[in-house]
């Protein structure tokens, strides 16, 4: 934090700060103390903190918690000279007076003040039991005995108010909400989108470099067989002032493409670097959102009678603000599990061979580019045949299907909702119960969840998430000619799928994947966008996952695999069906990345209403479509053109600038181009003049469409090849077909 933002903090919040780091500090030390009461660095490190709070408590005027801290360092000193022993019920007394000075910087200004005259019993009881410790150091355990000394927990209004001032105090010492970060992000990642604009412009004008390579060959030529001839002087200093202006403009274009090469390098690098900067403000150490679980799991295992040691490793690994919030709910899950079915008692571990501590590990790290978090205990593990009892018992499914299941697929039963192989769930846990809520939220991030167990010797649960929220790695696929973006977490397969392997069950189609039926759905019903005519014997299909259902989407193409920042979708759109957010790809032209569990649901509905089209079975058809190629950088007027082509019966693909569809044209078939004329990369008199100067489509009817409309606009247009020009302002709907059918005629031949 910078010294500009503690300068415009008041005392009671530099208070709570440090109440914050110091209440931190003691938690650690009294845990490590409680195994090794004789670690004299913790020692030191206890008596300082709890000093520390003394002096800040008194000077913002808080005297509740100046008497706590003092009786507290009273006590860590008395430890330093030997005059008592940490033991358990020191422990336990001293975490209560760690509890009760949070809960004191916590309050609400107004209340801190007279914070012990309002809670009288939770002071006073505190230090006179510390006192008395301190006094009868051998005395027994007043705690386990008496159960009368009240802790800040049995306080309902103070659990909730520091909460709420806590996560107030949070907002104003970051003076960055998550809002701002996620947009500065957005941001960022546009740029990043923008800087690789130029790399295509650069390779037009090595183009351009190249053509003008061939007028000096040819003038060369043209020089060469004029040679013989007597030219008069006048015609002879033009071929030598043209030849000269052509090798001027061709060192000129060099040096430019190497200045925009260089450019194009820094700017590339600079937008990279920059998007990296800001997500690594989004990123948080592991260690910041799992503070209270040591404590928790000491607690918990003392509840209950047993001895559990909690090893955290990869504390420094760096995590997205956003996932590591969301992790608290589940990983607590997991160590209660662990704690309360997973780790045996004592003499249980005992007649095994197992220590009588019992040992959960909590490890985060990154691996292929995504964050794995491990949580794995030495307890008794999952017997699977108890599982695959408690699965048929439940009506999960039949005894026979069951003992096929393998080990993978019996485990996966456990994140059902409410699932447990208990009779009577406690209220510390139940294994499988809750553990839907990890599974939730696992799936809620884009990651996967595994899970093993070793009868005997323990379980382990294994959590695959994205690094960040803020970008996805995606399959993109064209679907009715447009692009979606399908998040690789959802995707258990991509394939290739001969026709003949398709086969009708009930009216359905499905196909055998490693010796499942999966259900065959035609992502155009989907998703919509122009009808795919899918041709050739061959399906490029999407296997996706979600909720136990498995479903294989025909596309049209596969489009290869994008690392996309994710751009929320305008919340006046509300939620948008099937479609979970958008993208800009690196020409930068949108595009939307599916909901994969909304589009589950979709064909589930489908199912159920008996509306699911069958996906088209015929290699050819009797009557072929015409295509044809719209090219625009409005996104208006591209859609506006496009669905009137479609409602007709015109097959349509679009592109969205010149130099798109240049590539479109030259990689498919149509029947017609319509194309603007200004545009970004390469204008539509540049695209035209190209395709009419290319053998294989110099005879594809072109129309023009543009604003334009001066004369010497559409004599340009018509000297440059075009076939038709047509302006926006005038044209109606009837205009724009008419001229189609025209050129063309009607949509099937």
């Amino acid at each position: 934090m910078s010294d500009g933002d503690l300068s415009q903090m008041s005392m009671l919040d530099l208070f709570r700060l440090e109440a914050e780091s110091q209440a931190q500090v003691l938690t650690n030390g009294l845990l490590t103390l409680e195994s090794n009461a004789a670690a004299a660095d913790q020692l030191e490190a206890c008596m300082r903190a709890a000093h520390s709070l003394k002096g800040a408590a008194r000077i913002v005027g808080v005297h509740a918690g100046v008497n706590v801290a003092h009786a507290m360092e009273d006590c860590f000193v008395a430890a330093q000279r030997g005059d008592i022993a940490l033991r358990k019920k020191h422990i336990d007394l001293l975490l209560q007076g760690v509890d009760l000075l949070t809960a004191i910087a916590n309050t609400p200004e107004s209340e801190i003040g007279n914070w012990a005259e309002g809670n009288p019993v939770l002071v006073n009881a505190f230090l006179e039991e510390l006192k008395s410790l301190l006094e009868n150091p051998e005395q027994d355990d007043p705690l386990e005995n008496s159960g009368t000394i009240p802790t800040v927990a049995d306080n309902a209004e103070l659990r909730t108010s520091p909460a709420a001032e806590g996560r107030e105090d949070a907002e104003r010492v970051l003076r960055v909400t998550s809002e701002n970060l996620n947009r500065l992000l957005g941001l960022t990642g546009e740029s990043l989108v923008q800087s690789r604009w130029l790399k295509p412009f650069s390779a037009s004008l090595l183009r351009l470099k190249r053509q003008n390579y061939g007028a000096r060959k040819a003038l060369d030529e043209l020089r060469e067989s004029l040679s013989g001839l007597a030219l008069d002087e006048r015609s002879e200093a033009a071929l030598v002032d043209l030849q000269h202006r052509i090798l001027e403009g061709h060192q000129l274009l060099s040096e430019r493409l190497v200045e925009l090469g260089s450019f194009d390098s820094r700017a590339t690098n600079l937008a990279q670097r920059l998007y990296h900067e800001a997500l690594a403000c989004r990123m948080r150490p592991f260690a910041d959102g799992i503070r209270a679980f040591p404590r928790m799991v000491r607690d918990l295992g003392h509840t209950l009678g047993k001895q559990v040691r909690l090893q955290i490793i990869g504390e420094t690994t760096k995590v997205d603000r956003d996932i590591l919030e969301k992790l608290d709910a589940p990983l607590g899950h997991l160590l209660r599990n662990a704690i309360d079915h997973g780790i045996e008692s004592a003499d249980e571990r005992l007649a095994t061979g197992k220590p009588v501590e019992g040992s959960i590990t909590l490890e985060a790290r990154h691996s292929a580019g995504m964050l794995q978090i491990t949580v794995a205990d030495d307890g008794r593990g999952m017997e699977l045949e108890q599982l695959r009892q408690a699965v048929v018992e439940r009506n999960h499914t039949n005894a026979k299907t069951a003992q096929q299941m393998s080990e993978a697929e019996l485990l996966e039963f456990i994140f059902l909702p409410g699932f447990t192989m208990r009779d009577m769930v406690t209220e510390v846990s139940g294994r499988g119960v809750g553990l839907d809520v990890v599974q939730n939220m696992v799936k809620q991030v884009r990651g996967t969840i595994r899970v093993s167990s070793q009868p005997g010797l323990g379980m382990r649960f294994v959590l695959q998430l994205p690094l960040t929220l803020s970008v996805v790695r995606a399959l993109l696929a064209d679907i009715g000619g447009e692009p979606y973006a399908f998040p690789l977490a959802y995707i258990v397969r991509t394939l290739v799928l001969p026709r003949e392997q398709i086969e009708l069950l009930e009216g359905r189609q499905h196909f055998n994947l490693d010796g499942h039926s999966v259900g065959l759905v035609s992502a155009h019903q989907l998703l919509g966008g122009s009808d795919p005519g899918l041709v050739g014997n061959e399906l490029p299909v999407i296997v996706v996952a979600d909720g136990g259902h498995t479903y294989g989407l025909v596309t049209e193409r596969f489009l290869g695999e994008r690392e996309l920042v994710v751009q929320p979708l305008d919340t006046r759109l509300g939620k948008v069906k099937d479609i979970a957010a958008g993208a800009l790809m690196e020409d930068g032209s949108p595009v939307l990345i599916v909901d994969v569990e909304d589009l589950v649901r979709s064909v589930e509905k489908l199912l159920l209403t008996g509306h699911l089209n069958q996906v088209q079975r015929s290699v050819t058809t009797d009557r072929k479509r015409k295509r044809v190629l719209v090219v625009d950088d409005s996104l208006t007027v591209r859609e506006l053109e496009r669905k009137l082509l479609e409602h007709v019966g015109y097959e349509v693909e679009v592109a969205v600038d010149g130099m798109d569809g240049w590539n479109a044209a030259r990689t498919g078939h149509f029947d017609l181009m319509v194309t603007d004329v200004d545009m970004p990369r390469m204008d539509g008199i540049e695209l035209v003049t190209l395709v009419k100067k290319d053998p294989n489509l110099k005879h594809l009817p072109v129309m023009i469409v543009s604003y334009k409309d001066r004369e010497e606009d559409r004599r340009r247009g018509l000297e440059a090849g075009a076939d038709y020009y047509l302006t926006k302002g005038s044209f109606h709907d009837e205009t724009l077909l008419q001229a189609v059918v025209d050129m063309i005629g009607e949509a099937e031949a």
